[in-house]
C-alpha cells in the first residue's frame, strides 16, 4: 500500500502497521504534495513526490491500494486524488486518525463515504455558549433513536448534561444508540432510555414524572412522505397529536424549554407529512402566548445520509447495477449534514426567543440529476442508466426552505434566521385539534386529509404548486 500524506497522521499509520506483524496491510511508500519531502525516508520508507509517483513506479513498489492519511486536504483536492486512484483500479481508503467518530473510537482504515466526496466536509457550528446551556440540564429527546435524534444525542453528551432521556417508540434504534454512547463515555453522564409513543399521554406522564426534563426537544415524526400521503390518520396522530401531548406534559411538569424540530416540507406544504409539521409548528406557537415554557421550533431541509433519503437509495441502486430512479430530472432539494443540521438545532434552541420559529440556512440547492450523475462518476460504474418515473404523491419539484433571506430576520448565527409568522389564540388551535380529532375517529384517510386542508390554510395540491413553480425551477436550474 501507498500512503497518501508524509505528515504526523501518516507517518503514525506507517508506524503502526510496520510494528504490527499480524497486520494485513504491509506499507511501501509515501506520497506527498510537499515537493521538499521528496527523496526523503520516514520510518525506512521512501517519499515520492505526485509527480515522481507515477503509475509506473507505484507498479513497482506492488502497490495494490492507497490510504488517505491527510485529513486536511481540501475537499475539491479529495475527490480529484481520490477519483486519480480509483479510476487506476487501486482500491482506495480512508485513515480514520486523528478524526475518530466518537471518543474512544478506535483509529480504522475504511472505503470512503460517497457524501465526503459530493458534499464539504462537516464544520463544528456549536460554540462554548451553546455547550455551557445545555451542560449539567435534564434533557429529553422524543425520537431518540431517530436519524436526527440520535445526532442530537450525540451532541448533546459532549456538552456534559446531568441527565440525558432518550425516547423512541422503537426499541432497536435507541437500544443501538444507548451502547454507542455507554462504550464512548461509560456511565458518565447519566443515560436513560425510555421506550414509548408521544401519543400515549400515560407513557408521557410516567417519564415526565419520573425525570421531570429541563430541556424537552421534540425529533419523534412520522417523515416519509409518500407512506404518509396514503397514511393520513396515522400522520396526525403521531405527529400532530403527539406534539400536543409532548407541549401539555411540558408544562404540567414545569420544563423550561422546549424545542420542536421541524422541516421545509411545513412551507406551503403540498402533502399530508409537511402539511401535518406545519400544525405542530401552529401548536407551539400558540403555546408561546400563555404557556410557561419557552417555545421554539426550527426548520432544515434533507440530511445526508438520514434514514429515507435518497443517497442511501441511489447508493444501493448502484450497487445492485442500476438503474437509479428518479421521480423528476428538474427536482432540487436543500442537503445538509446531520451534525451540522443538529449542531443548528440546538445553537436555535439556544438563541430563539419564547414562540419563535426559525430556518437554517442550508446553502446552495442541489439538482437531484446532478447528484445521481455524481454518484455514478464516482462510482466507477460509468453503465448505470438513470431513469424518470414520475413525481410521487404530494411531492414538489423542490423545498420552499426558504432562506429568502431578505425576506427573514436575521439573528447572532449567520446560518439561522427568524421567520415572521404570529402565533394563534389557544381558542383557535383548539378548535381545529378538535375538528381533526372528530374526522380521524372515521376512519376516513381521505376525509382526515380534506380536513387538514381546511385546519392549515397553506396546505396546497401539488400540481396547483408544481405548475407555478415550473418556471422559478427553470430560473433556478440556471443559477445552479
Amino acid at each position: 500500500m501507498a500512503i497518501i500524506g508524509a505528515g504526523n497522521v501518516g507517518v503514525t499509520l506507517a508506524g503502526e502497521l510496520l510494528a504490527n506483524k499480524m497486520a494485513s496491510y504491509v506499507p511501501k511508500c509515501f506520497v506527498d504534495i510537499d515537493k521538499s519531502k521528496g527523496g526523503r525516508e520516514i520510518q525506512g520508507l521512501p517519499v515520492l513526490s505526485e509527480n515522481e509517483a507515477t503509475f509506473q513506479k507505484l507498479k513497482k513498489y506492488g502497490i495494490q491500494e492507497i490510504i488517505f492519511a491527510l485529513p486536511s486536504m481540501a475537499d475539491e483536492r479529495r475527490t480529484e486524488r481520490y477519483l486519480y486512484y480509483k479510476n487506476a483500479g487501486y482500491k482506495v481508503k480512508m485513515y480514520d486518525y486523528p478524526k475518530m467518530q466518537m471518543a474512544g473510537g478506535k483509529r480504522s482504515l475504511r472505503e470512503f463515504d460517497i457524501e465526503e466526496l459530493l458534499f464539504r466536509a462537516p464544520r463544528k457550528l456549536t460554540n462554548e455558549k451553546t455547550d455551557a446551556y445545555y451542560n449539567d440540564k435534564v434533557i429529553l429527546v422524543t425520537g431518540g433513536g431517530g436519524s436526527i435524534g440520535s445526532e442530537l444525542c450525540r451532541q448533546i453528551v459532549k456538552m456534559g448534561p446531568k441527565k440525558l432521556i432518550i425516547l423512541d417508540v422503537y426499541e432497536n434504534g435507541a437500544y443501538d444508540l444507548q451502547q454507542e454512547l455507554r462504550i464512548a463515555y461509560g456511565n458518565e453522564p447519566g443515560i436513560s432510555v425510555e421506550i414509548a409513543s408521544i401519543t400515549d399521554s400515560k407513557a408521557m406522564e410516567r417519564v415526565f414524572s419520573k425525570y421531570h426534563p429541563q430541556i424537552v426537544i421534540n425529533a419523534a415524526a412520522h417523515k416519509h412522505v409518500p407512506l404518509m400521503e396514503n397514511n393520513c390518520i396515522e400522520a396526525i396522530n403521531n405527529n400532530v397529536f403527539g406534539t400536543a401531548v409532548v407541549v401539555e406534559m411540558c408544562e404540567k411538569y414545569g420544563a423550561e424549554r422546549f424545542m420542536m424540530v421541524s422541516t421545509d416540507k411545513a412551507v406551503n406544504p403540498t402533502n399530508v407529512m409537511g402539511a401535518t409539521k406545519r400544525m405542530c409548528e401552529m401548536i407551539v406557537q400558540s403555546a408561546s402566548i400563555n404557556g410557561k415554557v419557552k417555545y421554539s421550533a426550527t426548520r432544515f431541509g434533507n440530511v445526508l445520509g438520514s434514514a429515507g433519503s435518497v443517497i442511501p437509495l441511489f447508493k444501493r441502486q448502484i450497487q445492485n447495477g442500476g438503474p437509479i430512479t428518479l421521480t423528476d430530472k428538474r427536482i432540487i432539494r436543500y442537503f445538509m449534514t446531520i451534525p451540522e443540521a443538529s449542531q443548528l438545532v440546538l445553537e436555535s434552541g439556544v438563541i430563539a426567543h419564547n414562540g419563535e420559529l426559525l430556518v437554517l440556512d442550508m446553502g446552495k440547492p442541489i439538482k437531484i440529476l446532478d447528484l445521481a450523475e455524481n454518484m455514478i462518476h464516482l462510482s466507477g460504474a460509468n453503465n448505470i442508466k438513470i431513469v424518470e418515473t414520475g413525481l410521487r404523491p404530494g411531492e414538489k419539484l423542490y423545498e420552499e426552505l426558504l432562506v429568502k433571506t431578505e425576506e427573514l430576520d436575521k439573528t447572532e448565527n449567520d446560518l439561522i434566521f427568524r421567520e415572521k409568522d404570529k402565533p394563534l389564540p389557544t381558542e383557535a388551535i383548539r378548535e381545529k385539534l378538535r375538528m381533526l380529532k372528530d374526522v380521524c375517529e372515521n376512519g376516513d384517510d381521505d376525509q382526515a386529509r380534506e380536513m387538514l386542508r381546511k385546519v392549515v390554510p397553506t396546505f396546497k395540491r401539488p400540481e396547483e404548486v408544481n405548475q407555478e413553480v415550473g418556471e422559478e425551477v427553470e430560473l433556478m436550474e440556471a443559477k445552479i
